[in-house]
């Protein structure tokens, strides 16, 4: 079955309890604790705005390199206070680090948060 969005689902005896040695739908890590679940929970709901997922697809293209928040405005045409508003909740969740150069504030990746995401959602 294909839902309209493209996405395969996954039937219920597909994610039956494993037989022969194989997992299914299986967490790699296992359980969460609670100070794990809340830091995951603030990621997963920073990323949960198109604008800010517009925004960080932004700075992730260029790499390893920061990002100048006066770049970042013609990208989603919004205003820069607003931008920067949804910049500040990326870095807020621990998925940027913002440098202040002169004027403008300048924004990088945070590639552990993004292990520690791929980590999580990684079922097998």
């Amino acid at each position: 079955m294909i839902p309209a969005s493209g996405v395969q689902a996954i039937s219920a005896d597909q994610c039956a309890p494993a037989t022969m040695g194989t997992k299914c739908c299986s967490l790699s890590a296992g359980p969460m604790t609670p100070d794990d679940a809340q830091r995951i929970a603030g990621r997963l709901k920073a990323l949960s705005d198109p604008t800010r997922l517009q925004l960080l697809s932004h700075v992730a293209a260029q790499g390893c390199g920061a990002v100048c928040v006066c770049d970042l405005t013609a990208v989603v045409d919004i205003s820069q206070p607003t931008v920067s508003h949804h910049m500040k909740k990326l870095v807020d969740a621990g998925l940027l680090t913002r440098e202040q150069r002169g004027k403008w504030a300048h924004y990088s990746l945070v590639p552990e948060a993004f292990a520690e995401l791929r980590a999580f959602l990684d079922l097998r």
